[in-house]
C-alpha cells in the first residue's frame, strides 16, 4: 500500500461538480492499494500517517502529529499511484489490486483512522474525482507499507 501524505490547510473532493467531502487543517492522504496488500498494510499506513510529526510546535519545529493537532483527514483512493512507467509511455497498472479487493482495504483504512478518534472524510471509491487542496508548507511525504516498493519510502 502506498500513501501520499500532504499536510493541508484545506482540501475537498468533488464528483460530477458536487462537493462530496471537505476538511480544514489536517492531512490529505492519497492511497494506492496493491495486489497482495492486506489488513496489516492498512493498519501500518493509518498508524504511520496519524503519528507522523508533520505539524509545527510553538518553536516552529515539526514535532506534532495529526493526533496532537486534533486534525482531520481526507482519504482518497488513487490506483494510479501503482502505475509502472518504466517501459514505454503508457503506465501499467497491473500492480494495483482488483477493485473489490481494493475497496475492502480502503474501507478498512478508513476504520483504522476512526478507531483513533480522528475525523475522517473520504472520496468516492472508483469515481472520477476532482481533488482541490492547499498544501501547507508544502509538506508532502511518501509512505509504503511493504512489498516490492518499500525502497520508495525515505
Amino acid at each position: 500500500m502506498i500513501g501520499v501524505v500532504q499536510r493541508v490547510s484545506r482540501a475537498e473532493v468533488r464528483v460530477n461538480g458536487e462537493l462530496v467531502s471537505r476538511i480544514g487543517r489536517g492531512v490529505l492522504l492519497l492511497v494506492g492499494i496493491a495486489r497482495g496488500d492486506g489488513f496489516e498494510d492498512a493498519a501500518y499506513i493509518a498508524q504511520k500517517t496519524a503519528n507522523l510529526r508533520i505539524f509545527c510546535d510553538q518553536a516552529g519545529n515539526l514535532n506534532r502529529s495529526l493526533i496532537d493537532e486534533n486534525g482531520s483527514i481526507l482519504i482518497v483512493s488513487q490506483f494510479t499511484l501503482l502505475g509502472n512507467t518504466r517501459r514505454g509511455r503508457r503506465p501499467s497498472f497491473t500492480q494495483a489490486a482488483p477493485p473489490g479487493e481494493a475497496e475492502a482495504l480502503y474501507m478498512q483504512l478508513l476504520g483504522e483512522f476512526r478507531k483513533m478518534d480522528i475525523e475522517v472524510k473520504e472520496g468516492v471509491f472508483g469515481a472520477m474525482m476532482e481533488v482541490d487542496l492547499t498544501n501547507d508548507g508544502p509538506v508532502t511525504l511518501l509512505l509504503n507499507s511493504g512489498g516490492k516498493n518499500r525502497e520508495n519510502e525515505g
